[in-house]
């Protein structure tokens, strides 16, 4: 006797869906958005060497780290999520966010360091990110790029409001109480979202009366549309991280202060708080692959044609700020863009896989970058780093655009057999 099909899900476009949308964007703020202010204590690291005997290229590996361990147990935050529940995930996620922020506020050593901020974090962030990133999805359908988009714009609004505070409150508190106060502030915005986030009762009865669906369904590599949009996923991410951790030491190296470095890491949040909601409601008029094709191509273009000339603050501040309308469209996107090439069925496992592959990517791009720096005291200190973000960010949008051909030959031989079956 054959299974009976699950029942449809009801797209609500509204009602608890907002609730959902409101707290996944305070979890950003305060997990990719803390995240992003990395770049004022690597600046504060690097100029200050609290650590003595650590490199550049060891200070430049914990922010590196964070986001590498972020992605490294997406697979396992999709297996907890299936196995017991969301909200677990969540609570887990914001303690060991907590855990970290105060075990880095006695640290000592080096190693420490990249424990607690690099690997404890990490995790912690992973598990708020990858429990909360898909739920939105399921609450709208025809909204569901602008939800998405302004979901992830937390990490603007996070990253421009604690580079500020960082900048100020490390002169001010010092780096222990500035960790500490950092460490409160977390635990009770994200414990509060999640036990908030959920997704519909309808989502879940689908789930209960479907097949399963394995975790880690490996059988979508054999995909060309879905490998194609994990090209993209990993060049972004690479992209991204390069210009995310190294605009603040970059406005150091051309004789900025430290605070001006600050400041420009708060403007490329401000700028993603604009252009990660405007993406996404572009991408549901106009096509999300191709919204976010253009995106990636900009972010890339911008930093060749702006930011290798930007030698001056003004010059660097308004880089910042339109650099960042584009730069974070893969943390908008990549629900959407997965939920529209493997179907809602499959988003879970599909970003559990894309969270997976942005490991490597995460771990070595601020690596990378401190390694392609010229020497000091060069006209152009980053322009070998500027010159790398800018073609990587263009070869995403490469990737999008052999994905959005892809996805239309599909499409038409789908319509071509259909008008087949109907003579």
């Amino acid at each position: 006797m054959s299974e009976s099909p699950p029942p449809p899900t009801t797209f609500r476009e509204g009602g608890y869906g907002w609730v959902c949308v409101a707290c996944t964007f305070l979890m950003n703020a305060h997990t990719w958005g803390i995240n992003a202010a990395y770049g004022v204590f690597l600046s504060y690291y690097l100029s200050t060497d609290i650590f003595p005997g650590t490199s550049s290229l060891e200070y430049a590996f914990v922010g590196g780290l964070s986001i590498s361990c972020a992605m490294l147990i997406a697979p396992l935050a999709t297996y907890l999520d299936k196995r017991i529940s969301t909200r677990f995930v969540l609570n887990l996620g914001a303690i060991l966010e907590t855990v970290s922020f105060i075990a880095s506020s006695f640290v000592k050593k080096n190693w420490q360091l990249f424990l607690a901020q690099g690997a404890c974090f990490g995790f912690g962030m992973g598990l708020c990110f990858c429990g909360s990133v898909g739920i939105t999805s399921h609450w709208f359908e025809k909204k569901r790029s602008l939800v998405n988009g302004i979901g992830s714009a937390g990490s603007g609004i996070g990253g421009l409001i604690y580079s500020l505070a960082v900048g100020k409150m490390i002169p001010e508190l010092g780096l222990p109480w500035s960790m500490r106060t950092l460490g409160i502030i977390c635990f009770v915005v994200n414990i509060t979202c999640a036990n908030l986030l959920r997704v519909p009762s309808e989502t879940r009865a689908a789930a209960s009366a479907s097949v399963k669906v394995p975790t880690l369904p490996l059988t979508l590599l054999k995909r060309l549309d879905f490998v194609l949009l994990l090209a993209w996923a990993f060049f972004s991410a690479l992209a991204y991280v390069t210009l995310l951790f190294s605009l603040s030491s970059y406005c150091v190296a051309i004789g900025l202060t430290q605070q001006q470095g600050s400041l420009a890491s708060a403007l490329l949040s401000l700028g993603q708080a604009f252009g990660r909601p405007a993406v996404g409601l572009l991408s549901d008029h106009f096509g999300r692959i191709f919204i976010s094709m253009i995106a990636s191509f900009l972010a890339g273009l911008l930093s060749l044609v702006v930011w290798i000339f930007a030698s001056s603050a003004g010059l660097t501040y308004f880089f910042a700020i339109i650099v960042g309308l584009f730069a974070g469209t893969l943390w908008a996107s990549a629900a959407p863009l997965a939920a529209e090439v493997v179907g809602i069925q499959h988003l879970g496992a599909a970003l559990g896989i894309i969270w997976f592959v942005l490991t490597p990517p995460a771990a070595v791009a601020e690596a990378i970058a401190l390694q392609l720096r010229n020497e000091v005291g060069s006209s152009k200190p980053y322009l070998r780093v500027q010159l790398f973000a800018g073609f990587v960010y263009i070869g995403s949008a490469a990737c999008l655009a052999w994905l959005l051909v892809e996805v239309r030959r599909k499409r038409r031989v789908a319509r071509l057999g259909t008008d087949k079956s109907d003579l």
